[in-house]
């Protein structure tokens, strides 16, 4: 019997070794998700002197690739919208760093090429692709603000007269490592917008690079750990889920693998059909009214990052006591006012404010004609209504902003901020220079005069998606002052706005008629029985 046992434990042994080893070498491991070793490729095998050599070397194989690449919005930073504005990075106004125009060397370390300085950037250029930027694993990959996308292949002092020494990357090791791209080579810019960690969007910041169950039920590390690109499913290089072209309202059902749709797959509808509550079905009544995002993300900014919610530019510029340009920050040690930036306004775990949605969304333009007054001016508002059978309601974040236009011409100004330049803001803090610089970038005519104005901008919220148990529950909308309280055009039970005090009145004085006639009949009942007795 022992003898039996041994034998049956050695061949199980000898047949499970194999894969114990292939499970443990980590070569092994890694031709288990590709199919291809970049290590074993000739052309790979060499150091490389420069980004653009490294992806000279990529198209040897991916032929079509930077081809793919150049059709995107990701490389041309450009879009134009059903109505005819032409959008995209390099061509808007925003209401954080303001505007890519003459600050190229600096904003374009986000971008996903080499050498856009300026604008004479070859966009025909296959060799400007950069594959590393999306397709690193290592983590080594760096693209330093103020080289225009370039990367440091050689020690040198940077930033220029800091008299700190930047090391190299070794690309010959981070090509040779190359993989899908991840939340880390995705957050490397997105979860850093608008000037540094969580600033722009509230919902995306570095604490999703491995987030809990509780900050985002999709990409928890240890459970569903979704990269991005398991929602925005990649084809060609085309990544869907545009904030430019955004679907705010999805009426298709759940996607089947292998088959082909048209449909936006970063839908939440896109996995969970039209009725996804499956224990609660009252609640599939509000899906055409309530956007998913509206109950499953109750608040934003609540990973730890604090999120920027208000920048006033208008005071930018102090000096410190030492003469040096000042900084402030909070008692958690944030900056809250920087001499280069001006005033910050933070935010962690917000409550987001609710719109109806259609998906158009609307930019006020560099050449549009913008006033000061009274209310802010919408940088980019969301079009929708309860009424028009396309909105749901959505939550969103504002961020306001204060920042320099020209007053006489009134339109928005274009900044030159970065840079070592005479005219760069923050060289100079000269705001004159600084914008002359800017509108002369993009050929707009300046006055000669800066004034600031209150802006106001809008973001869809639909990342750090809640457990269901977190979900928001009924009394957050259906109360008195409830999340909802001021969407307009729909009936709301429960809510403030929608009370009617003479209706209420009623309504009391029924019930208390009822309740007395109720208690009338039961004491004649029992009055009456007593009496037959």
């Amino acid at each position: 019997m022992r003898t039996g046992i041994y034998l049956v434990a050695l061949m199980a042994s000898m047949l499970l070794a194999p894969a114990a080893n292939a499970a443990s070498d980590p070569g092994s491991a890694k031709l288990l998700k590709s199919t291809s070793d970049h290590t074993k490729f000739k052309a790979l095998q060499r150091d490389f002197d420069s980004g653009p050599e490294v992806t000279k070397a990529c198209l040897t194989c991916h032929t079509e690739a930077a081809k793919q690449l150049h059709k995107t919005e990701h490389w041309k930073w450009e879009y134009t919208s059903p109505e005819g504005q032409l959008l995209g990075k390099k061509n808007v106004i925003n209401n954080f760093c303001t505007s890519v125009a003459s600050n190229e060397a600096a904003c374009n370390s986000c971008h996903i090429g080499y050498g856009w300085k300026d604008d004479t950037f070859d966009f025909t250029s296959e060799v400007n692709v950069d594959c590393l930027v999306c397709h690193d694993s290592t983590g080594s990959y760096r693209k330093p603000a103020g080289l225009a996308g370039n990367v440091i292949t050689k020690a040198m002092e940077f930033p220029p007269g800091s008299g700190k020494i930047a090391k190299p990357i070794d690309l010959k090791k981070i090509a040779q490592s190359i993989a899908k791209s991840s939340r880390d080579t995705c957050g490397a810019c997105h979860f850093y917008g608008g000037g540094g960690d969580g600033v722009k969007h509230g919902d995306m910041d570095s604490s999703l690079a491995a987030p809990e169950k509780e900050l985002d039920v999709h990409m928890d590390a240890l459970g569903l750990n979704f990269a991005c690109g398991t929602c925005h499913m990649t084809q060609g290089h085309q990544v869907p889920g545009s904030r430019y072209a955004p679907t705010a309202q999805d009426k298709g059902d759940a996607h089947v693998r292998g088959k082909e749709y048209k449909s936006n797959p970063t839908t939440c509808q896109a996995c969970h059909g039209q009725a996804p509550h499956k224990k609660n079905a009252k609640l599939n009544d509000h899906t055409d009214k309530v956007a998913c995002q509206t109950c499953h993300i109750p608040t934003y900014a609540r990973g730890g990052v604090a999120t920027k919610m208000a920048w006033d530019w208008s005071t930018a510029g102090k000096m410190g006591p030492d003469g040096k340009p000042l900084t402030k920050k909070d008692a958690k040690g944030r900056v809250i006012y920087t001499a280069a930036k001006g005033d910050f306004v933070l935010g962690e775990n917000v409550v987001p404010d609710y719109k109806w949605f259609n998906g158009k969304v609307r930019y006020t333009l560099q050449r549009d004609q913008v006033e000061k007054g009274k209310y802010p001016t919408r940088i980019n508002y969301f079009d929708g209504s309860a009424g028009d059978g396309k909105s749901l309601i959505w939550p969103v974040k504002i961020m306001r902003g204060k920042q320099a236009y020209d007053p006489v011409n009134r339109t928005l100004a274009v900044l030159h901020m970065a840079g070592d330049d005479d005219t760069a803001y923050w060289t100079n803090f000269n705001w004159e220079k600084a914008v002359a610089a800017g509108m002369a970038s993009v050929g707009t005519p300046f006055s000669g005069k800066v004034d600031f104005l209150e802006t106001e901008s809008s973001w869809p919220i639909t990342h750090m998606v809640a457990p269901a148990k977190d979900a928001l529950r009924c009394h957050a909308c259906h109360a008195s002052n409830g999340r909802l309280e001021n969407v307009p055009g729909i009936y709301i039970p429960g809510r403030a706005s929608d009370h009617a005090r003479w209706l209420d009145t009623a309504g009391w004085a029924i019930a208390v008629l009822t309740l007395l006639g109720v208690l009338g009949h039961g004491f004649a009942r029992v009055f009456v029985s007593r009496r037959n007795k």
